[in-house]
Protein backbone atom coordinates (compact mmCIF):
# COMPACT_ATOMS: atom_id res chain seq x y z
CA UNK A 1 0.00 0.00 0.00
CA UNK A 2 1.43 3.29 -0.93
CA UNK A 3 1.34 5.76 1.59
CA UNK A 4 1.20 8.69 -0.86
CA UNK A 5 -2.72 7.39 -0.21
CA UNK A 6 -2.73 8.86 3.18
CA UNK A 7 -0.14 11.69 3.08
CA UNK A 8 -2.27 14.76 2.28
CA UNK A 9 -5.13 14.32 5.00
CA UNK A 10 -2.18 13.61 7.45
CA UNK A 11 -0.01 16.52 6.32
CA UNK A 12 -2.68 18.51 6.95
CA UNK A 13 -3.44 16.86 10.02
CA UNK A 14 -0.14 16.81 12.04
CA UNK A 15 2.32 18.69 9.76
CA UNK A 16 4.78 17.34 6.91
CA UNK A 17 6.93 16.00 8.96
CA UNK A 18 4.91 13.66 11.13
CA UNK A 19 2.11 13.23 8.65
CA UNK A 20 4.75 11.43 6.45
CA UNK A 21 5.91 9.08 9.88
CA UNK A 22 1.95 8.37 10.64
CA UNK A 23 1.14 7.42 6.77
CA UNK A 24 3.85 4.83 6.32
CA UNK A 25 2.89 3.24 9.57
CA UNK A 26 -0.96 3.06 8.64
CA UNK A 27 0.23 1.65 4.54
CA UNK A 28 2.13 -0.61 6.77
CA UNK A 29 -0.81 -1.83 8.95
CA UNK A 30 -3.17 -1.91 5.76
CA UNK A 31 -0.41 -4.05 3.95
CA UNK A 32 -0.30 -6.72 6.92
CA UNK A 33 -4.21 -7.14 7.30
CA UNK A 34 -4.22 -7.51 3.42
CA UNK A 35 -1.46 -10.57 3.64
CA UNK A 36 -3.23 -11.83 6.01
CA UNK A 37 -6.06 -12.68 3.97
CA UNK A 38 -8.20 -10.27 5.42
CA UNK A 39 -10.36 -8.99 2.31
CA UNK A 40 -13.50 -10.89 1.16
CA UNK A 41 -16.37 -10.05 -1.00
CA UNK A 42 -18.90 -7.79 0.20
CA UNK A 43 -22.44 -7.57 -1.59
CA UNK A 44 -23.49 -4.33 -2.49
CA UNK A 45 -26.72 -2.94 -0.99
CA UNK A 46 -29.82 -3.00 -2.84
CA UNK A 47 -33.67 -3.24 -2.38
CA UNK A 48 -33.31 -6.34 -0.19
CA UNK A 49 -31.05 -4.74 2.24
CA UNK A 50 -32.34 -3.93 6.05
CA UNK A 51 -30.20 -3.70 8.97
CA UNK A 52 -31.93 -4.82 12.34
CA UNK A 53 -30.40 -2.89 15.10
CA UNK A 54 -30.08 -4.48 18.37
CA UNK A 55 -27.87 -5.43 21.71
CA UNK A 56 -25.84 -8.17 21.95
CA UNK A 57 -27.49 -9.16 24.91
CA UNK A 58 -30.92 -8.57 23.90
CA UNK A 59 -32.29 -12.14 24.40
CA UNK A 60 -30.72 -14.18 26.71
CA UNK A 61 -31.03 -18.11 27.33
CA UNK A 62 -29.79 -19.74 30.61
CA UNK A 63 -27.63 -22.39 28.33
CA UNK A 64 -26.22 -19.72 26.20
CA UNK A 65 -23.88 -17.06 25.99
CA UNK A 66 -26.71 -14.22 24.64
CA UNK A 67 -24.80 -13.14 21.42
CA UNK A 68 -25.30 -17.07 20.56
CA UNK A 69 -29.52 -16.43 21.49
CA UNK A 70 -29.52 -13.58 19.34
CA UNK A 71 -27.96 -15.65 16.05
CA UNK A 72 -31.02 -17.86 17.15
CA UNK A 73 -33.86 -14.74 16.97
CA UNK A 74 -32.08 -13.81 14.01
CA UNK A 75 -32.20 -17.09 12.61
CA UNK A 76 -35.74 -17.49 13.89
CA UNK A 77 -37.47 -14.02 12.96
CA UNK A 78 -35.21 -12.30 10.09
CA UNK A 79 -34.60 -14.99 7.97
CA UNK A 80 -35.66 -14.20 4.13
CA UNK A 81 -36.62 -10.54 5.94
CA UNK A 82 -33.43 -8.59 7.37
CA UNK A 83 -30.03 -9.23 6.12
CA UNK A 84 -27.83 -7.51 8.45
CA UNK A 85 -27.35 -6.63 12.18
CA UNK A 86 -26.37 -4.12 14.07
CA UNK A 87 -24.42 -5.40 17.41
CA UNK A 88 -24.23 -2.14 19.53
CA UNK A 89 -21.38 -1.73 21.40
CA UNK A 90 -20.04 -5.47 22.53
CA UNK A 91 -16.85 -4.30 24.34
CA UNK A 92 -16.59 -4.49 27.99
CA UNK A 93 -17.62 -1.28 29.69
CA UNK A 94 -18.22 0.47 32.38
CA UNK A 95 -21.53 2.76 31.73
CA UNK A 96 -23.83 3.69 28.93
CA UNK A 97 -24.94 0.56 27.85
CA UNK A 98 -21.60 0.16 26.23
CA UNK A 99 -20.40 3.18 24.78
CA UNK A 100 -17.98 3.48 27.89
CA UNK A 101 -15.65 1.12 26.63
CA UNK A 102 -12.73 -0.75 28.60
CA UNK A 103 -11.23 -2.81 25.67
CA UNK A 104 -12.11 -2.49 22.40
CA UNK A 105 -10.12 -5.44 21.07
CA UNK A 106 -12.16 -8.00 23.12
CA UNK A 107 -15.87 -9.12 23.33
CA UNK A 108 -17.64 -8.93 26.63
CA UNK A 109 -17.18 -12.37 27.96
CA UNK A 110 -20.78 -11.49 29.26
CA UNK A 111 -21.84 -11.78 25.91
CA UNK A 112 -19.48 -14.48 24.46
CA UNK A 113 -16.89 -13.90 22.53
CA UNK A 114 -15.14 -13.20 18.54
CA UNK A 115 -16.46 -16.67 17.70
CA UNK A 116 -20.12 -15.54 18.32
CA UNK A 117 -19.37 -12.36 16.38
CA UNK A 118 -17.71 -14.25 13.83
CA UNK A 119 -21.03 -16.68 13.49
CA UNK A 120 -23.50 -14.20 12.60
CA UNK A 121 -20.93 -12.16 10.41
CA UNK A 122 -21.03 -15.28 8.54
CA UNK A 123 -24.49 -15.17 7.84
CA UNK A 124 -25.89 -11.37 8.17
CA UNK A 125 -24.37 -8.25 7.17
CA UNK A 126 -22.55 -7.25 10.04
CA UNK A 127 -23.19 -3.47 11.22
CA UNK A 128 -20.51 -2.61 14.36
CA UNK A 129 -19.78 0.61 16.53
CA UNK A 130 -16.47 2.40 15.88
CA UNK A 131 -16.74 4.44 19.70
CA UNK A 132 -13.86 7.25 18.15
CA UNK A 133 -14.55 10.11 20.47
CA UNK A 134 -13.98 8.82 23.84
CA UNK A 135 -13.08 6.00 25.99
CA UNK A 136 -14.00 4.65 29.82
CA UNK A 137 -12.23 6.18 32.30
CA UNK A 138 -11.68 2.39 33.30
CA UNK A 139 -9.64 1.69 30.07
CA UNK A 140 -5.96 0.87 30.29
CA UNK A 141 -4.88 3.62 28.67
CA UNK A 142 -6.42 6.57 31.01
CA UNK A 143 -5.25 4.12 34.11
CA UNK A 144 -1.67 5.05 32.47
CA UNK A 145 -2.39 8.66 32.02
CA UNK A 146 -3.26 8.85 35.43
CA UNK A 147 -0.16 6.61 36.59
CA UNK A 148 1.86 9.80 34.60
CA UNK A 149 3.06 6.92 31.53
CA UNK A 150 4.71 9.45 29.34
CA UNK A 151 3.84 6.82 26.29
CA UNK A 152 0.00 7.99 26.95
CA UNK A 153 0.36 12.05 28.12
CA UNK A 154 -1.18 13.33 25.51
CA UNK A 155 -3.53 10.67 24.68
CA UNK A 156 -6.47 12.82 26.16
CA UNK A 157 -7.30 16.52 26.77
CA UNK A 158 -6.19 18.20 29.92
CA UNK A 159 -8.03 22.09 30.37
CA UNK A 160 -7.32 24.67 32.55
CA UNK A 161 -10.62 25.15 33.65
CA UNK A 162 -10.49 28.89 33.96
CA UNK A 163 -9.71 29.24 29.81
CA UNK A 164 -13.01 30.41 27.81
CA UNK A 165 -14.82 27.16 26.76
CA UNK A 166 -18.23 29.05 26.13
CA UNK A 167 -18.00 27.89 22.25
CA UNK A 168 -18.09 24.70 22.86
CA UNK A 169 -21.37 23.12 22.07
CA UNK A 170 -22.87 20.71 24.22
CA UNK A 171 -25.21 17.90 23.53
CA UNK A 172 -26.30 17.40 27.13
CA UNK A 173 -26.74 19.17 30.02
CA UNK A 174 -23.31 17.75 32.27
CA UNK A 175 -20.18 19.57 32.77
CA UNK A 176 -17.94 19.75 30.33
CA UNK A 177 -14.30 18.71 32.09
CA UNK A 178 -13.90 16.13 34.76
CA UNK A 179 -10.89 16.44 37.62
CA UNK A 180 -8.86 13.63 38.14
CA UNK A 181 -6.07 12.90 40.35
CA UNK A 182 -3.01 12.13 38.47
CA UNK A 183 0.79 10.98 39.09
CA UNK A 184 0.91 15.36 38.42
CA UNK A 185 -1.54 16.51 40.86
CA UNK A 186 -4.90 17.68 39.56
CA UNK A 187 -5.88 17.08 36.13
CA UNK A 188 -8.98 18.61 34.24
CA UNK A 189 -10.16 16.31 31.27
CA UNK A 190 -12.33 16.86 28.70
CA UNK A 191 -15.09 14.78 28.83
CA UNK A 192 -18.08 15.66 26.33
CA UNK A 193 -20.42 13.16 27.45
CA UNK A 194 -19.48 12.00 30.80
CA UNK A 195 -17.57 11.86 33.80
CA UNK A 196 -17.40 8.27 33.19
CA UNK A 197 -16.53 9.14 28.90
CA UNK A 198 -13.35 10.64 28.54
CA UNK A 199 -12.03 12.19 25.02
CA UNK A 200 -9.25 10.82 23.21
CA UNK A 201 -6.76 13.11 21.86
CA UNK A 202 -6.75 12.61 17.95
CA UNK A 203 -4.00 15.84 17.79
CA UNK A 204 -1.52 12.72 18.91
CA UNK A 205 -1.13 10.60 16.21
CA UNK A 206 -0.42 7.43 18.24
CA UNK A 207 -4.19 7.67 19.11
CA UNK A 208 -4.95 7.98 15.62
CA UNK A 209 -2.75 4.66 15.04
CA UNK A 210 -4.53 2.85 17.80
CA UNK A 211 -8.18 3.54 16.27
CA UNK A 212 -6.62 2.27 12.90
CA UNK A 213 -5.26 -1.12 14.02
CA UNK A 214 -9.01 -1.21 15.57
CA UNK A 215 -10.87 -0.87 13.31
CA UNK A 216 -8.94 -3.17 10.62
CA UNK A 217 -9.54 -5.39 13.98
CA UNK A 218 -13.33 -5.20 13.16
CA UNK A 219 -13.17 -5.96 9.42
CA UNK A 220 -11.08 -8.70 10.02
CA UNK A 221 -13.54 -10.10 12.13
CA UNK A 222 -16.13 -10.07 9.02
CA UNK A 223 -17.71 -5.97 9.78
CA UNK A 224 -19.09 -5.23 6.56
CA UNK A 225 -20.37 -1.63 7.91
CA UNK A 226 -18.16 0.35 10.74
CA UNK A 227 -20.51 3.24 12.44
CA UNK A 228 -18.42 6.49 13.76
CA UNK A 229 -20.42 7.01 17.04
CA UNK A 230 -20.49 10.36 17.78
CA UNK A 231 -17.78 11.80 14.95
CA UNK A 232 -18.87 15.24 15.07
CA UNK A 233 -17.16 16.17 18.35
CA UNK A 234 -14.03 14.11 17.56
CA UNK A 235 -11.26 17.29 17.16
CA UNK A 236 -11.01 20.08 19.89
CA UNK A 237 -9.59 23.31 19.15
CA UNK A 238 -10.45 25.58 22.25
CA UNK A 239 -11.92 29.01 20.84
CA UNK A 240 -14.14 27.07 18.12
CA UNK A 241 -17.59 25.20 19.00
CA UNK A 242 -15.30 21.90 18.90
CA UNK A 243 -18.29 20.46 16.55
CA UNK A 244 -18.08 19.74 13.07
CA UNK A 245 -14.55 20.88 12.50
CA UNK A 246 -12.28 20.56 9.15
CA UNK A 247 -10.16 18.15 11.27
CA UNK A 248 -12.66 15.91 12.01
CA UNK A 249 -14.15 15.81 8.42
CA UNK A 250 -10.64 15.34 7.26
CA UNK A 251 -10.73 12.20 10.13
CA UNK A 252 -13.73 10.99 8.61
CA UNK A 253 -11.61 11.32 4.59
CA UNK A 254 -9.12 9.28 6.31
CA UNK A 255 -10.86 6.23 8.01
CA UNK A 256 -12.96 6.27 4.63
CA UNK A 257 -9.33 5.68 2.60
CA UNK A 258 -8.60 3.37 5.17
CA UNK A 259 -11.82 1.17 4.85
CA UNK A 260 -11.86 1.29 1.26
CA UNK A 261 -7.98 0.19 0.79
CA UNK A 262 -8.15 -2.24 3.42
CA UNK A 263 -11.96 -3.99 2.96
CA UNK A 264 -12.87 -3.06 -0.82
CA UNK A 265 -16.89 -2.65 -0.48
CA UNK A 266 -17.04 -2.15 3.56
CA UNK A 267 -19.46 1.16 4.51
CA UNK A 268 -18.71 3.78 6.67
CA UNK A 269 -22.19 5.55 8.28
CA UNK A 270 -21.57 8.66 10.57
CA UNK A 271 -23.76 9.10 13.74
CA UNK A 272 -24.33 12.69 13.88
CA UNK A 273 -27.12 14.14 15.76
CA UNK A 274 -27.35 17.41 14.81
CA UNK A 275 -29.35 19.75 12.56
CA UNK A 276 -29.88 18.11 8.73
CA UNK A 277 -27.64 20.21 6.60
CA UNK A 278 -24.51 19.53 9.34
CA UNK A 279 -25.52 16.17 9.34
CA UNK A 280 -25.80 15.28 5.66
CA UNK A 281 -22.32 16.99 5.16
CA UNK A 282 -20.76 14.21 6.17
CA UNK A 283 -21.17 13.07 2.80
CA UNK A 284 -18.71 14.83 1.90
CA UNK A 285 -18.40 15.38 -1.95
CA UNK A 286 -20.28 12.15 -2.56
CA UNK A 287 -17.07 9.97 -2.85
CA UNK A 288 -14.63 11.28 0.11
CA UNK A 289 -16.79 10.47 3.52
CA UNK A 290 -19.07 8.21 4.57
CA UNK A 291 -21.41 6.21 2.20
CA UNK A 292 -24.18 6.95 4.60
CA UNK A 293 -25.32 8.90 7.48
CA UNK A 294 -28.45 8.71 9.24
CA UNK A 295 -31.32 9.94 8.39
CA UNK A 296 -31.68 12.21 11.87
CA UNK A 297 -34.24 14.41 10.75
CA UNK A 298 -36.73 11.54 9.36
CA UNK A 299 -37.91 10.15 13.17
CA UNK A 300 -39.28 13.40 14.81
CA UNK A 301 -40.70 14.82 11.20
CA UNK A 302 -42.58 11.24 11.30
CA UNK A 303 -43.56 11.67 14.75
CA UNK A 304 -44.92 14.97 13.93
CA UNK A 305 -46.97 14.02 10.99
CA UNK A 306 -48.28 10.93 12.64
CA UNK A 307 -49.16 12.71 16.14
CA UNK A 308 -50.99 15.77 13.93
CA UNK A 309 -52.57 14.25 10.61
CA UNK A 310 -50.39 16.98 8.57
CA UNK A 311 -47.87 15.79 6.54
CA UNK A 312 -47.01 19.02 4.89
CA UNK A 313 -43.69 19.22 6.81
CA UNK A 314 -42.52 15.57 6.05
CA UNK A 315 -43.75 16.35 2.60
CA UNK A 316 -41.97 19.25 2.47
CA UNK A 317 -38.67 17.77 3.60
CA UNK A 318 -38.56 14.85 1.82
CA UNK A 319 -38.78 16.75 -1.74
CA UNK A 320 -35.43 18.71 -0.73
CA UNK A 321 -33.42 15.53 -0.03
CA UNK A 322 -30.75 15.58 -2.45
CA UNK A 323 -27.70 12.35 -2.35
CA UNK A 324 -24.51 14.08 -3.68
CA UNK A 325 -23.30 10.84 -5.36
CA UNK A 326 -24.59 7.23 -6.65
CA UNK A 327 -22.22 5.86 -4.05
CA UNK A 328 -24.47 7.56 -1.25
CA UNK A 329 -27.47 7.15 0.78
CA UNK A 330 -29.42 7.66 4.07
CA UNK A 331 -29.66 5.57 6.76
CA UNK A 332 -32.94 5.59 7.91
CA UNK A 333 -34.86 5.02 11.07
CA UNK A 334 -37.40 5.71 13.59
CA UNK A 335 -35.97 3.95 16.53
CA UNK A 336 -32.98 3.43 18.57
CA UNK A 337 -31.29 2.43 21.82
CA UNK A 338 -31.39 6.56 22.06
CA UNK A 339 -34.12 8.53 21.82
CA UNK A 340 -35.78 11.08 19.04
CA UNK A 341 -33.52 13.36 18.41
CA UNK A 342 -35.37 17.14 18.34
CA UNK A 343 -32.52 19.35 16.59
CA UNK A 344 -32.67 17.64 13.76
CA UNK A 345 -35.87 19.07 13.33
CA UNK A 346 -34.91 22.79 14.35
CA UNK A 347 -35.37 24.88 11.54
CA UNK A 348 -38.16 22.66 9.81
CA UNK A 349 -40.84 22.71 12.46
CA UNK A 350 -40.82 25.54 14.14
CA UNK A 351 -40.72 25.63 18.06
CA UNK A 352 -44.14 25.80 18.87
CA UNK A 353 -44.79 22.75 16.83
CA UNK A 354 -41.51 21.20 18.61
CA UNK A 355 -42.90 22.12 21.99
CA UNK A 356 -46.35 20.39 21.31
CA UNK A 357 -44.55 17.13 20.07
CA UNK A 358 -42.71 17.25 23.18
CA UNK A 359 -46.42 17.36 25.47
CA UNK A 360 -47.83 14.46 23.45
CA UNK A 361 -44.91 12.62 23.96
CA UNK A 362 -45.18 13.30 27.79
CA UNK A 363 -48.48 12.78 27.90
CA UNK A 364 -47.84 9.27 26.69
CA UNK A 365 -45.27 8.17 28.70
CA UNK A 366 -42.82 9.32 27.16
CA UNK A 367 -39.66 11.53 28.93
CA UNK A 368 -37.41 14.22 27.68
CA UNK A 369 -33.94 15.23 27.75
CA UNK A 370 -32.01 18.55 27.96
CA UNK A 371 -29.22 19.94 26.89
CA UNK A 372 -27.31 23.22 28.19
CA UNK A 373 -26.89 26.66 25.80
CA UNK A 374 -24.70 28.98 25.36
CA UNK A 375 -26.71 31.30 27.83
CA UNK A 376 -26.82 28.97 30.23
CA UNK A 377 -30.76 27.79 29.83
CA UNK A 378 -31.78 24.47 28.83
CA UNK A 379 -33.61 23.19 25.82
CA UNK A 380 -35.43 19.85 24.68
CA UNK A 381 -33.13 17.90 22.65
CA UNK A 382 -34.43 14.48 22.53
CA UNK A 383 -37.87 12.32 23.62
CA UNK A 384 -37.45 9.32 25.51
CA UNK A 385 -39.96 7.38 24.36
CA UNK A 386 -40.87 4.50 22.89
CA UNK A 387 -41.84 4.68 19.16
CA UNK A 388 -45.21 2.82 19.29
CA UNK A 389 -46.50 4.37 22.74
CA UNK A 390 -45.53 8.05 21.01
CA UNK A 391 -47.90 7.33 18.53
CA UNK A 392 -50.69 6.24 20.79
CA UNK A 393 -53.36 8.65 22.56
CA UNK A 394 -54.02 8.25 25.65
CA UNK A 395 -56.96 10.38 25.52
CA UNK A 396 -58.73 8.67 22.71
CA UNK A 397 -60.72 5.87 22.75
CA UNK A 398 -59.04 3.40 21.32
CA UNK A 399 -55.78 4.49 22.34
CA UNK A 400 -53.64 1.64 21.85
CA UNK A 401 -54.80 0.24 18.47
CA UNK A 402 -54.75 3.51 16.88
CA UNK A 403 -50.90 3.62 17.99
CA UNK A 404 -50.26 0.29 16.38
CA UNK A 405 -52.02 1.73 12.95
CA UNK A 406 -49.96 5.01 13.17
CA UNK A 407 -47.19 2.73 13.86
CA UNK A 408 -47.04 0.69 11.13
CA UNK A 409 -47.88 3.66 8.76
CA UNK A 410 -44.73 5.14 10.05
CA UNK A 411 -42.44 2.22 9.44
CA UNK A 412 -43.74 1.77 5.71
CA UNK A 413 -42.51 5.41 5.50
CA UNK A 414 -39.82 4.46 6.70
CA UNK A 415 -39.13 1.22 4.55
CA UNK A 416 -40.11 3.50 1.55
CA UNK A 417 -37.90 6.31 1.29
CA UNK A 418 -34.22 5.94 -0.67
CA UNK A 419 -31.93 4.73 1.68
CA UNK A 420 -30.75 1.64 4.04
CA UNK A 421 -33.61 0.94 6.45
CA UNK A 422 -32.39 0.50 10.45
CA UNK A 423 -35.18 -1.46 12.64
CA UNK A 424 -34.53 -1.06 15.94
CA UNK A 425 -35.60 -4.68 17.48
CA UNK A 426 -38.09 -3.15 19.94
CA UNK A 427 -40.24 -1.60 16.80
CA UNK A 428 -39.96 -5.40 15.03
CA UNK A 429 -41.13 -7.29 18.30
CA UNK A 430 -43.69 -4.61 18.99
CA UNK A 431 -42.38 -3.40 22.50
CA UNK A 432 -43.51 -0.62 24.82
CA UNK A 433 -42.42 1.70 27.04
CA UNK A 434 -39.86 0.31 29.97
CA UNK A 435 -40.65 2.96 32.77
CA UNK A 436 -39.49 0.28 35.08
CA UNK A 437 -36.13 0.56 33.57
CA UNK A 438 -35.53 4.18 33.96
CA UNK A 439 -36.27 4.03 38.12
CA UNK A 440 -33.57 1.22 38.03
CA UNK A 441 -30.98 3.33 36.30
CA UNK A 442 -31.71 6.72 36.72
CA UNK A 443 -31.41 7.29 33.01
CA UNK A 444 -34.40 8.43 30.45
CA UNK A 445 -32.93 6.88 27.23
CA UNK A 446 -33.71 3.21 29.36
CA UNK A 447 -37.17 3.12 28.76
CA UNK A 448 -36.48 1.97 25.37
CA UNK A 449 -33.67 -0.86 26.63
CA UNK A 450 -35.62 -3.70 27.96
CA UNK A 451 -33.61 -6.93 27.87
CA UNK A 452 -35.54 -10.13 27.63
CA UNK A 453 -35.46 -13.80 28.69
CA UNK A 454 -35.89 -15.99 25.07
CA UNK A 455 -39.26 -17.74 26.34
CA UNK A 456 -40.85 -14.52 27.16
CA UNK A 457 -40.75 -13.10 23.73
CA UNK A 458 -40.71 -16.18 21.35
CA UNK A 459 -44.06 -17.40 22.18
CA UNK A 460 -45.29 -13.89 21.71
CA UNK A 461 -44.05 -13.33 18.53
CA UNK A 462 -45.09 -16.90 16.98
CA UNK A 463 -48.86 -15.83 18.51
CA UNK A 464 -50.47 -13.99 15.74
CA UNK A 465 -52.84 -12.57 17.74
CA UNK A 466 -50.94 -10.84 20.36
CA UNK A 467 -49.77 -7.32 20.53
CA UNK A 468 -46.46 -8.19 19.61
CA UNK A 469 -47.32 -10.72 17.13
CA UNK A 470 -49.53 -8.06 15.40
CA UNK A 471 -46.88 -6.03 14.70
CA UNK A 472 -44.41 -8.65 13.89
CA UNK A 473 -46.60 -10.20 11.07
CA UNK A 474 -47.03 -6.59 9.61
CA UNK A 475 -43.55 -5.32 9.95
CA UNK A 476 -42.95 -8.70 7.77
CA UNK A 477 -45.70 -7.68 5.56
CA UNK A 478 -43.81 -4.82 5.05
CA UNK A 479 -40.39 -6.07 4.44
CA UNK A 480 -41.39 -9.30 2.18
CA UNK A 481 -43.34 -6.35 -0.18
CA UNK A 482 -39.98 -3.97 -0.25
CA UNK A 483 -37.54 -6.95 -0.90
CA UNK A 484 -40.10 -7.53 -4.07
CA UNK A 485 -39.49 -4.44 -6.14
CA UNK A 486 -36.08 -3.13 -7.03
CA UNK A 487 -37.56 0.08 -7.32
CA UNK A 488 -36.74 -0.07 -3.56
CA UNK A 489 -32.79 -0.17 -4.30
CA UNK A 490 -31.15 2.47 -1.97
CA UNK A 491 -29.58 4.37 -4.57
CA UNK A 492 -32.56 4.62 -6.91
CA UNK A 493 -34.74 7.94 -7.99
CA UNK A 494 -36.90 9.45 -5.82
CA UNK A 495 -39.19 11.64 -5.75
CA UNK A 496 -41.94 13.28 -3.77
CA UNK A 497 -45.58 14.91 -4.32
CA UNK A 498 -47.83 17.33 -2.48
CA UNK A 499 -51.17 15.90 -3.05
CA UNK A 500 -53.02 16.29 0.06
CA UNK A 501 -52.25 18.03 3.12
CA UNK A 502 -52.81 14.92 5.20
CA UNK A 503 -50.64 12.59 2.47
CA UNK A 504 -47.23 11.42 1.98
CA UNK A 505 -46.55 10.35 -1.75
CA UNK A 506 -43.44 9.27 -3.05
CA UNK A 507 -42.32 7.90 -6.19
CA UNK A 508 -39.37 5.69 -6.45
CA UNK A 509 -37.87 4.25 -9.53
CA UNK A 510 -35.63 1.91 -11.16
CA UNK A 511 -34.79 1.69 -15.33
CA UNK A 512 -37.59 -1.34 -15.41
CA UNK A 513 -39.87 -0.54 -12.19
CA UNK A 514 -41.87 1.97 -10.51
CA UNK A 515 -43.67 1.73 -7.22
CA UNK A 516 -46.43 4.51 -6.02
CA UNK A 517 -45.83 5.05 -2.15
CA UNK A 518 -49.02 6.45 -0.74
CA UNK A 519 -49.40 7.35 3.20
CA UNK A 520 -52.87 8.28 4.88
CA UNK A 521 -51.56 10.04 7.80
CA UNK A 522 -54.98 11.01 9.48
CA UNK A 523 -57.99 9.67 10.80
CA UNK A 524 -59.59 10.37 7.74
CA UNK A 525 -60.28 8.91 4.05
CA UNK A 526 -58.56 10.81 1.56
CA UNK A 527 -58.60 11.30 -1.97
CA UNK A 528 -55.85 11.67 -4.45
CA UNK A 529 -54.58 11.52 -8.23
CA UNK A 530 -51.81 10.28 -8.95
CA UNK A 531 -49.77 12.31 -12.41
CA UNK A 532 -50.17 9.19 -14.33
CA UNK A 533 -51.72 8.77 -17.14
CA UNK A 534 -55.04 6.73 -16.39
CA UNK A 535 -53.24 3.59 -15.45
CA UNK A 536 -54.48 0.99 -13.10
CA UNK A 537 -51.67 -0.62 -10.29
CA UNK A 538 -51.89 -3.14 -8.33
CA UNK A 539 -50.61 -2.62 -4.37
CA UNK A 540 -47.76 -4.62 -3.90
CA UNK A 541 -48.95 -5.39 0.03
CA UNK A 542 -51.13 -7.64 -0.98
CA UNK A 543 -49.59 -9.47 -3.34
CA UNK A 544 -52.48 -12.40 -3.25
CA UNK A 545 -55.65 -9.91 -4.39
CA UNK A 546 -56.40 -9.09 -7.81
CA UNK A 547 -57.84 -5.85 -6.80
CA UNK A 548 -56.57 -2.70 -8.92
CA UNK A 549 -56.27 0.78 -7.99
CA UNK A 550 -57.08 3.73 -10.63
CA UNK A 551 -54.13 6.66 -10.55
CA UNK A 552 -56.68 9.10 -11.23
CA UNK A 553 -58.99 8.19 -8.50
CA UNK A 554 -57.65 6.73 -5.64
CA UNK A 555 -59.41 6.75 -1.76
CA UNK A 556 -57.06 6.10 1.26
CA UNK A 557 -58.87 5.23 4.06
CA UNK A 558 -57.34 6.09 7.20
CA UNK A 559 -53.80 5.20 8.20
CA UNK A 560 -54.05 3.27 4.90
CA UNK A 561 -50.98 2.14 2.69
CA UNK A 562 -50.78 1.49 -0.54
CA UNK A 563 -47.28 0.43 -2.17
CA UNK A 564 -48.64 0.38 -5.85
CA UNK A 565 -46.63 -1.13 -9.03
CA UNK A 566 -47.58 -1.08 -12.71
CA UNK A 567 -48.35 -4.47 -13.88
Amino acid sequence: MQADLFRPILDFLYGPQQGEITARLVAAKVDRFRSEGNVRKIRPFDHTDSILITYGDQFRQDDLPPLRTLEAFCDEFLQGLVPGVHILPFSPYSSDDGFSVIDYRQVDPKLGSWTEVERIASRYRLMVDAVLNHCSREHAWFKAFLRGDPAYRDYFITVDPAQDLSQVVRPRALPLLTSFQTSRGEQHVWTTFSADQVDLNYANPDVLLEMVDILLDYLAHGAQVVRLDAIAYLWKEIGTTCIHLPQTHRAVQFFRLLVDAAAPGAVLITETNVPHQDNVAYFGDGFNEAQLVYNFALPPLTLHALQTGDGRALTRWASQLELPSDETTFFNFLASHDGVGLNPARGILTETEIEAMVERAQRSGGLVSYKTNSDGSQSPYELNANYLDALSDPAHPDGQLLGEKRFIVAQAIMLGLRGVPGIYVHSLIGSRSWRAGVAITGHNRTINRQKFQRNEIWPELQNPTSPRGRIYREYARLLRARSSSPAFDPFGEQQVFSLHPAALVIRRDVPGSRVWCCFNLSEEAIKLALPEDGQFWRNILDPDTDLRYSSRDLTLQPYQVLWLAND
